[in-house]
């Protein structure tokens, strides 16, 4: 069964953005746990908790992710790295009690001028501290870049990951920034190859979820401008591609999607993955 959603806003409160996930035909979810544009931990009250894991089975919304602060660089020295690790630490503590399975986050980039050696070294280190300080059960989710940022090929991903050696770290692919770093996924061979070289650089166990979006700008372009589904330059074929194979059609499948009318992911983004699911 496929498994479609949506990031949603938590406009007063989280509880709500389940709603909202429920009212475009949605049945999983990616948040922010709290407002992304400041260093804002989450605030969630014992009632809060129980509000939104009560609606959540309710309305049969699984699973639900959150999706890191855009401040987060776990590849900073100093204050910023520090917060980076303290922010995700405590987010993945609070997605602990919400039932919220983990959460999706981009790794940020290198800025000092250290070397590259040194660089990568902060960068696992602040990662080991969040899984140390952090819930066994929560999963920590590294997303793709779709610039030349920390993550854009699977080579880098790959590095990471078996360094951590910690089943705690999954992936998600984003299919925008896949295009923006040059990955085409419209042929079946190419799709099968780009699988066969994720299970052998990551391991095809560790993608846990697909972020759905088309892209504004051409392969290659390093650019990850979001288009909606069937609208931009990555091709219907890719979604295709993701949506009949076996190895991936049953992963979760969350649009970031403008929306056709301007206000973000929508109904009629869901609806088009959904006919192309069903469609042989």
């Amino acid at each position: 069964m496929h498994t479609f959603g949506a990031h949603m806003s938590i406009a007063g409160g989280h509880e709500k953005a389940l709603d909202r996930i429920k009212a475009i035909g949605g049945n999983c979810l990616q948040i922010f746990s709290a407002s992304p544009r400041g260093w804002n931990f989450v605030k969630a009250t014992d009632e809060q908790v129980e509000l939104f894991t009560k609606t959540k089975k309710q309305l049969k919304i699984d699973p639900v992710y959150f999706h890191s602060s855009y401040l987060v660089n776990l590849a900073a020295p100093g204050r910023i790295g520090q917060l980076s690790v303290q922010n995700l630490a405590h987010e993945l503590k609070v997605a602990a009690k919400m039932n919220v399975r983990g959460s999706i986050i981009h790794l940020g980039s290198y800025i000092d001028h250290t070397t590259k050696e040194e660089k990568y070294k902060t960068l696992l280190n602040h990662i080991e501290k969040i899984l140390v300080n952090s819930p066994k059960e929560t999963l920590f989710i590294i997303e793709n870049a779709g610039n030349k940022k920390i993550g854009l090929h699977l080579e880098e991903i790959g590095e990471i990951v078996n360094d951590l050696k910690d089943k705690r770290v999954r992936v998600c692919l984003d299919t925008c920034h896949l295009h923006a770093g040059g990955y085409d996924l419209t042929g079946k061979q190419s799709f099968k190859d780009f699988l066969e070289v994720f299970d052998k650089k990551i391991g095809i166990d560790r993608l846990e979820v697909w972020h759905m979006n088309d892209s504004r700008d051409s392969l290659g372009s390093n650019r990850d401008r979001h288009e909606n589904i069937g609208q931009g330059n990555v091709g219907i074929d890719v979604f295709k591609n993701i949506l009949h194979h076996p190895k991936t059609k049953n992963i979760s499948m969350i649009i970031e999607t403008p929306g056709f009318d301007g206000n973000g992911p929508d109904k009629r983004n869901l609806d088009i993955l959904k006919k192309i699911a069903k469609t042989p």
